[in-house]
C-alpha cells in the first residue's frame, strides 16, 4: 500500500496533488511544528505584474510559535483576508477559460470562518483533489493516529506502520534528513518523487510551473489531470 505523509499547505502546486494521487493513503502531517515561513499558510498566483503571494494571517508571533503544531495555529480574523484573496483571484483570473467553473468552490471556502488554519487548508486541498478527478485516495491526519511518539524518521515509520504502509513516497527535499536505512529495517520500500510536468497554457509569460494549482485549473479545467498525472494515475 502506497502512503504519502505531507504537511498541509494552502492551495498547493500541482506536485502536491501528484503525490496525493499516487497514494492509497495520504496523511496530512498536522501535528509537527509549524514553520513560519513555509507553505502552510501561503502560496503564489500569477498576475499581470508578476507573481503575488496570498497569505492567510495567523497568530504565530515570536516565542508563541515554538513547539506549536500546525493543527493548533489559529487564523487571525482581524482583517477580511478571505475577501482579499477571493478578489485577487477574480482580478487575475476572471478572463481565464474555466474561472467560472471553479468560482462556486472558491466562494464556498472563502465564506468559511475556520478557527484553525489546518482545518481550512486540509478541507480545501481535499476538495481540489476531487476536482482533479481523484476520489480514491483516503485521507488521514497524523494527529488522529494514536500511539505516535517518535522523532524525525522514526516518527514517519511509526505512522506508516500504523496505517499499514508497504511503500513510502517522499518529496525529494526530504533527502537531506531522512534516514533511508530505517525504512529497509521496517520492511517498507521507499522512493523519491520526480517532478517532471509539461507546460500548459498560462497567462502572463514567462511560464512558471510552481504557482498554485488554481492556476492550472482556471486555465485547463477538466484537462488539468493531463498536465499532472499523464493519464497513468487517475
Amino acid at each position: 500500500m502506497n502512503v504519502v505523509i505531507l504537511q498541509p499547505s494552502y492551495i498547493p502546486w500541482r506536485g502536491y496533488f501528484d503525490q496525493i494521487c499516487r497514494a492509497d493513503v495520504f496523511v496530512f502531517y498536522d501535528d509537527v511544528q509549524y514553520d513560519k515561513r513555509g507553505w502552510r499558510n501561503r502560496n503564489q498566483i500569477k498576475t499581470l505584474s508578476g507573481k503575488q503571494w496570498l497569505t492567510i494571517p495567523v497568530y504565530s508571533h515570536g516565542a508563541q510559535t515554538k513547539n506549536i503544531s500546525i493543527n493548533q495555529i489559529p487564523i487571525a480574523w482581524d482583517s477580511p483576508w478571505n475577501e482579499t484573496h477571493c478578489k485577487a483571484l477574480l482580478h487575475s483570473y476572471h478572463k481565464t477559460p474555466f474561472f467560472s467553473r471553479y468560482l462556486p468552490l472558491l466562494e464556498t471556502f472563502y465564506q468559511r470562518r475556520d478557527e484553525f488554519l489546518a482545518d481550512f487548508t486540509i478541507d480545501f486541498t481535499i476538495a481540489l483533489t476531487h476536482e482533479l478527478g481523484n476520489t480514491q485516495t483516503r485521507f488521514l491526519r497524523s494527529s488522529e493516529i494514536a500511539g505516535i511518539d517518535g522523532q524525525k524518521t522514526d516518527r514517519l515509520i511509526q505512522i506508516l506502520q500504523a496505517v499499514g504502509a508497504t511503500h513510502y513516497i517522499s518529496g525529494p527535499s526530504a533527502s537531506e534528513y531522512i534516514e533511508k536505512e530505517k525504512f529497509d529495517g521496517a520492511g517498507i520500500t521507499f522512493e523519491y518523487m520526480e517532478y517532471n510536468y509539461p507546460e500548459y497554457p498560462q497567462l502572463y509569460p514567462p511560464f512558471d510551473p510552481y504557482v498554485s494549482i488554481l492556476d492550472l485549473l482556471f486555465m485547463t479545467g477538466p484537462e488539468a489531470p493531463n498536465y499532472i498525472f499523464k493519464g497513468d494515475h487517475v
